[in-house]
């Protein structure tokens, strides 16, 4: 049983992937999607989700900072009824605020080059949405 954890933006998706034991999550991949045109990279995920036998996804929902739902959220509504229908898994929305933020500044903090932060940035939010998830579920 293995839970993946996602950070969707509109060009990018931070995915993670939790060990079997559901204790720890690991960055996999940042798959690049086209939110304009509505590719959301499912064949990709489709594919992640087969080969880590994922039972469950979790999907940032970036509420605003007063807990009111906005456009990003409505997104993040719209791509977890997308990824349920597709692959009937469930999908939780888990409140994501200031991940991305919170990610950036553990990058800086190693050191990491602006150049390089850009690359991981999706992926390590989307470790950060899925290890509080697997936290709050101990």
């Amino acid at each position: 049983m293995r839970i993946m954890g996602l950070d969707v933006g509109s060009k990018t998706i931070g995915v993670a992937i939790s060990d079997p034991m559901g204790w720890t999550a690991q960055g996999i991949e940042t798959v690049k999607i086209n939110e304009a045109i509505e590719e959301f990279g499912m064949v990709r995920l489709g594919e992640l989700i087969k080969q880590y036998e994922v039972t469950e996804a979790v999907v940032g929902y970036p509420k605003n900072m007063n807990n009111s739902i906005g456009p990003r959220a409505e997104a993040s509504e719209r791509f977890a009824d997308l990824l349920k229908e597709a692959y009937s898994i469930p999908v939780v929305l888990w409140d994501e605020r200031l991940t991305t933020a919170a990610a950036e500044k553990m990058l800086i903090s190693a050191d990491v080059s602006r150049k390089n932060r850009k690359k991981v940035i999706d992926k390590m939010a989307a470790v950060m949405i899925l290890q509080g998830y697997l936290d709050f579920k101990k």
